[in-house]
């Protein structure tokens, strides 16, 4: 089966990544290991530019722009990283960006947003009710009105490529590996690196990780469709999507081994973890991967495994309440 993306492809987003995006250290830990009974390599994407993987894929989209997609600029949706990495790749590339943001995401992630766009002309974040509103039916009326390009979080060849690179890079670094897990939203993540790693590696189990609470892409590949859900009520909110893509899905079918869950409080002892053990603050989504190794939800002992720490973006006073023990 043709795949909407490939090695080739992904090869060709590290080029045009190089110099721009961080390439993000690889971490280990002892006592990580001791407890998963693995070795485990931590590639930590909460250290990259705007804090998540998420630039990555932004970037390698606008990069690909032509010169009137650029003097019109970019619209994009989410709920926060994405946000921000378009924003940040926008001003980069000189170009006007519209974020469509829902009003309950995380005053950092707004913040953060608003001031990577900072006074580019034809920039603003519109906010949206998520649970009475459709971000991209919202996201496609603002593009037709001001004929701007909009870039969707992970449904898109261009965001998958360049997500797919943070793979390439962990396994140039580390060779070979047994297993790769990452965590699953919309699926942009994991599909890229699912490609990547399994061209590179053959005999790779490539395992996703969603929040209890939000399996739309267990649901999904367990009954070989798409499966829409509601908006999740989980801490994991880079995860809080319904459904994958159809370009997502067709990878994670091929190319994912298995899609597991964990649950918020296993998300939040995890943060706790990275927080005493490995001095890294990740938030709940970026927990996700290492929560089901930690915990042992996926039982990959004796393996070498790669763990993609996806972002490290979290609201300081819910993170501190939450490494204090009070709870999701």
């Amino acid at each position: 089966m043709s795949l909407p993306i490939t090695l080739q492809d992904i090869r060709a987003a590290a080029g045009r990544l190089a110099g721009v995006a961080h390439r993000t250290p690889v971490l280990t830990s002892r006592r990580a290991d001791e407890r998963a009974g693995a070795m485990l390599y931590f590639k930590c994407e909460n250290l990259q530019r705007m804090g998540a993987f998420k630039f990555r894929g932004a970037y390698n989209a606008l990069a690909q722009f032509s010169p009137a997609q650029r003097a019109a600029g970019v619209i994009a949706f989410s709920s926060g990283n994405h946000a921000q990495a378009i924003a940040l790749a926008a001003r980069l590339l000189d170009m006007p960006s519209v974020i469509v943001m829902p009003a309950d995401a995380p005053p950092a992630k707004l913040a953060a947003t608003r001031a990577y766009q900072h006074d580019r002309a034809g920039s603003e974040v519109v906010l949206y009710e998520r649970r009475r509103e459709d971000r991209e039916a919202i996201g496609r009326r603002i593009a037709a009105e001001r004929g701007m390009t909009l870039i969707p979080p992970f449904d898109h060849a261009h965001v998958m490529a360049g997500q797919g690179t943070a793979a390439l890079e962990l396994i140039d670094e580390v060779g070979t590996l047994d297993a790769l897990v990452a965590c699953v939203g919309g699926g942009g993540l994991i599909s890229g690196c699912a490609v990547a790693a399994t061209e590179l590696l053959p005999g790779i189990a490539v395992h996703g990780v969603e929040p209890e609470r939000g399996n739309d892409v267990q649901q999904s590949l367990a009954r070989g469709e798409i499966v829409h859900i509601d908006v999740p009520d989980t801490i994991a909110d880079g995860a809080q999507t319904q459904a994958p893509g159809p370009l997502t899905f067709a990878v994670m079918r091929e190319r994912v081994r298995s899609v597991v869950t964990v649950s918020d409080t296993q998300l939040i002892e995890t943060m706790r973890w990275f927080q005493e053990a490995m001095k890294l603050v990740v938030e709940p989504t970026g927990c996700l991967g290492a929560a089901a190794v930690l915990e042992r939800v996926l039982d990959l002992r004796g393996r070498r495994v790669g763990i993609i720490i996806s972002g490290g973006n979290v609201d300081r006073v819910r993170y501190g309440r939450w490494l204090a023990g009070e709870g999701a």
